[in-house]
């Protein structure tokens, strides 16, 4: 489901200032988090699904020690690290977020491979239809199923949807030992400068 940012529901105001309890993560299953997606934008960030302090939270990566909101800053889309909270502030930059499943869960091996690839032809009809001149992908293992791409790397691909390219990043979850924050900030400049 798509929703204007406007009436976007929020269930905390902050990460930094209200965490979670258990009680709101256990109810936070199978929540989803709206897209923050406008037409022609720059990149559209790409998520695997959200997790259940996403979804409790109502906003996108906001588990802290998830790494994306460093590694945007340190790629140099934004001027500053934003705060999840402040995920609104990257429409006018020409950014937005997604996922390629809705559904949140603990982690993402409780997805099944018919989810993942459902949820790449959902994710693009929603490219065809808002058209962003980069979908950035962030996770390997969900970019190979959803697309069918069982030998993609890091990086841009070869395939296109339609006018728009495909970059396929590492998932920033802090659960990922294989990227450091210093390779992620390398692999996120390596897009920004690909989108010029």
């Amino acid at each position: 489901m798509i929703r204007s940012v406007l009436t976007r529901p929020r269930m905390l105001t902050s990460p930094m200032s209200t965490r979670p309890t258990r009680s709101q993560l256990l109810d936070a299953a199978n929540k989803t988090v709206p897209d923050l997606i406008a037409p022609a934008l720059k990149v559209l960030f790409c998520g695997i699904n959200p997790g259940l302090y996403t979804a409790a939270i109502g906003h996108h990566f906001g588990r802290p020690g998830n790494r994306f909101w460093p590694a945007l800053h340190a790629g140099g889309f934004t001027p500053r690290r934003f705060d999840p909270t402040e995920e609104n502030e990257l429409l006018p930059l020409g950014y937005g977020i997604t996922n390629v499943v809705a559904r949140a869960t603990a982690a993402a091996e409780e997805l099944t491979d018919e989810e993942i690839i459902e949820g790449g032809k959902i994710l693009r009809k929603k490219v065809e239809r808002f058209t962003p001149r980069m979908l950035a992908v962030l996770g390997l293992g969900a970019f190979r199923l959803a697309f069918n791409k069982s030998r993609a790397a890091i990086g841009e691909q070869e395939e296109t949807i339609g006018s728009t390219r495909l970059w396929l990043l590492p998932s920033p979850s802090g659960l990922n030992a294989h990227h450091q924050p210093s390779h992620l900030a390398e692999v996120f400049r390596q897009l920004r400068e690909a989108i010029g």
